[in-house]
């Protein structure tokens, strides 16, 4: 016995467009019956035995699933972190502009990761680092609250996330 005669012989239980069982029928047969309605015949339960058939328009069945894709992604909001960085010997009309930023960065729903950077000797005056990012956060505190407290992120840097409200 061939696999196309195996194919032929094999039996599935069969199932009609509007959700009713119309029996075990040979593979042959439930395919003339789909043919006969006018549809497609999908396999749609492969390991039960004997394996489930259902008579569909697969076109639009894929059709569908992919709107359904389409809807869940544009409903399932993807997040981005936004990053502001700065030094400790920023200016206040800069520290002001970026403050400014993160607010619109706040207003999209956007997380913010605020950073500030040492370089060379500022690395003896962190405690300045974690001052500027207390002053934001005070700034900011309508729009958004800290979920990370600043802390020291290797030796050149401290940052915190501010979330929106």
């Amino acid at each position: 016995m061939n696999v196309n005669e195996n194919i032929r012989a094999r039996l599935v239980r069969l199932i009609s467009v509007d959700g009713k069982q119309l029996g075990i029928l040979p593979v042959q047969q439930a395919l003339r019956v789909a043919r006969e309605e006018g549809f497609d015949l999908v396999e749609v339960a492969p390991d039960s035995d004997p394996p489930v058939c259902r008579i569909m328009d697969y076109g639009k069945f894929k059709y569908q699933a992919s709107k359904r894709d389409q809807e869940a992604r544009k409903k399932g909001r993807t997040f981005q972190v936004k990053e502001i960085k700065l030094r400790p010997h920023t200016g206040e009309h800069d520290l002001g502009f970026k403050i400014k930023n993160l607010r619109k960065f706040l207003e999209k729903k956007n997380r913010v990761k605020v950073s500030v950077y040492f370089r060379g000797r500022e690395l003896a005056h962190t405690e300045m680092g974690y001052e500027l990012l207390q002053k934001i956060a005070e700034e900011i505190q309508d729009e958004g609250t800290v979920e990370q407290p600043p802390k020291q992120e290797g030796r050149n840097s401290i940052s915190m996330v501010v979330v929106p409200r």
